[in-house]
């Protein structure tokens, strides 16, 4: 599978003054928890999108996540009615719904290319990432590509290195195929972050090196998740950082079709 001189399908560059609302929605896994919990914090404009943790940011779910702050972008929705647990990834047993979701396959993307620019927030309990996930129209159709990880303490020197790989969830056709990848690279930097997939399996690329690759990825429609995340520390607890707002930014997200 080849981009090189190809137009992409989806130039997405963040300019603004809105997002396309045919596009994203701006709260993250919003049927797990309330509106004013999941709303994301953000700028759109020249340099692409700034996605934002502020002083003031609320945990996202203190009933199922602890004290975990994110902002998110995310290419659609879906959940069944408040009080079950029909619900997009589900990252852990017991989960309910809160706040229901509609329908809405806004942006999913079959086999193909994406690629992102990204720059990651450095502080060292932040992670930024690129999910791919199954709408997950039906519970088996729930698995996830994971293009990057960027966990703030493992950005440059020797710990440098990248999450990327896959994760089964419901999907009982894949196996857990995650891992950290190090990288002789300085991930502080905007860097070039590239997923290609399809019934082959699938591969990944930081700046045009392929760094991880396998054999099996989701084989249905996937809903784009860009994350920045502020993680709890090893005592379970958030301490706001006295340089607030914590920022990541993409420049842009690319997608490119696989040839039917």
């Amino acid at each position: 599978m080849t981009t090189a001189g190809q137009r992409p399908d989806v130039d997405e560059r963040f300019v603004g003054p809105t997002l396309d609302p045919t596009r994203w929605v701006d709260h993250y896994l919003p049927h797990w928890s309330t509106p004013d919990r999941t709303q994301a914090r953000y700028e759109l404009g020249r340099r692409g999108l700034t996605l934002r943790i502020d002083p003031d940011q609320p945990a996202f779910s203190p009933e199922y996540d602890g004290e975990l702050r994110v902002s998110n972008l995310q290419s659609g929705t879906r959940s069944g009615p408040v009080g079950s647990a029909d619900g997009q990834h589900r990252f852990r047993d017991g989960l309910l719904v809160r706040t229901a979701q509609p329908t809405r396959p806004l942006w999913l993307l079959g086999p193909g290319t994406l690629e992102a620019r990204i720059e990651p927030c450095e502080h060292r309990n932040a992670l930024t990432a690129l999910w791919l996930i199954g709408f997950e129209d039906t519970p088996d159709r729930s698995g996830e590509l994971c293009v990057v990880e960027l966990f703030g303490d493992r950005l440059a020197g020797a710990s440098a290195a990248i999450g990327t790989g896959v994760h089964p969830f419901g999907d009982p056709t894949l196996a857990d195929d995650h891992r950290m990848v190090p990288l002789a690279l300085d991930l502080r930097a905007p860097l070039d972050y590239r997923a290609e997939w399809g019934a082959w399996g699938w591969r990944v690329s930081v700046d045009g090196s392929v760094v991880a690759s396998g054999e099996r990825a989701p084989a249905y429609p996937l809903q784009i998740m860009l994350n920045l995340y502020l993680l709890p520390g090893a005592d379970g607890r958030v301490a706001m950082p006295s340089d607030a707002p914590l920022t990541a930014r993409v420049e842009y997200l690319r997608y490119w079709a696989a040839d039917a």
